[in-house]
């Protein structure tokens, strides 16, 4: 049965018993793989649990795929095995690097955008999805500071992707906000030049201005509900691509799951609405 996805949460422990019960149309939960790849135990249990009731993506923080090194052959076959158990929707990854020279670090951190990191992505990708034998979505960062030596647009560099490895594109729209901010581009430029064609999911998230500089640099911390400028761009974004998955995400502060759905039936209206003025 092919699952059909509309506006969905990320999923923590503390809702386990509310999601379970949801009934929701087209309601989706995505969670990190990394907290799951284990043979057994009750967290795979727990997944286990929600994924026989409701459609689950997996969305992966740790496969650096910018790094300077193929994607761990242990951590793929284990992310292997958990899809091959739960059947996820979609698999998603961040257009990131977190290992170099054999270092981990506990972030998702920029990188040029070069002709030689294209290949070393595109190359990485490549290998994730054959280890999956499935499509994966490449989600676009946030920026907080200019980096000196790119040589392809933002833009460009996703879809050069897409074209050398098929896989499609995960479009982040507070990420999009975030960077727009702090670099001073123009988010709706950005969002209308986008190949919305190859969207598989949208992401919407909080953010917060940093402690000292204010909103003169925006974090996209995950700890707030949706701002009402990231509203604005999805609505702008889905009035072009029609409906896409959504998904709502929160990772600190996070509040009661009733709040958390309130937010996911906002994204649901919206994706209705977009639908019906793309049709029109």
């Amino acid at each position: 049965m092919i699952d059909v996805l509309t506006a969905g949460l990320s999923l923590k422990p503390e809702h386990f018993e509310p999601a379970l019960s949801a009934q929701a149309d087209g309601l989706w939960f995505e969670v990190h793989p990394e907290n799951y790849m284990a043979a057994g135990g009750p967290r795979v249990g727990w997944l286990d649990a929600i994924r026989a009731r409701h459609p689950v993506s997996l969305h992966g923080v740790s496969l650096s795929l910018a790094g300077d090194a193929e994607p761990d052959a242990t951590h793929l076959q284990r992310l292997a095995a958990l899809a091959r158990r739960i059947q996820p929707s979609l698999i998603s990854e961040h257009l990131a690097w977190s290992q170099w020279n054999g270092q981990y670090f506990p972030d998702l951190l920029p990188f040029p955008r070069t002709t030689s990191a294209l290949q070393r992505i595109a190359a990485n990708i490549a290998r994730t999805q054959d280890a999956l034998n499935t499509v994966i979505a490449i989600e676009n960062p946030s920026h907080y500071l200019r980096l000196d030596r790119h040589e392809w647009d933002e833009i460009d560099f996703l879809s050069e992707l897409a074209r050398r490895t098929g896989c499609s594109l995960l479009i982040d729209i507070n990420n999009v906000h975030v960077s727009a901010r702090n670099l001073g581009f123009c988010a709706e430029d950005w969002l209308d030049r986008f190949p919305q064609a190859l969207v598989s999911e949208i992401h919407l998230a909080g953010h917060t201005a940093d402690p000292s500089l204010g909103e003169g640099l925006l974090i996209d911390s995950h700890d707030t509900p949706v701002a009402p400028e990231v509203w604005r761009l999805y609505r702008r974004f889905i009035e072009r691509s029609g409906a896409r998955p959504t998904l709502i995400e929160r990772d600190g502060n996070v509040p009661a799951f009733d709040e958390l759905m309130a937010e996911r039936d906002q994204a649901l209206l919206e994706l209705e609405r977009g639908t019906q003025e793309s049709i029109a």
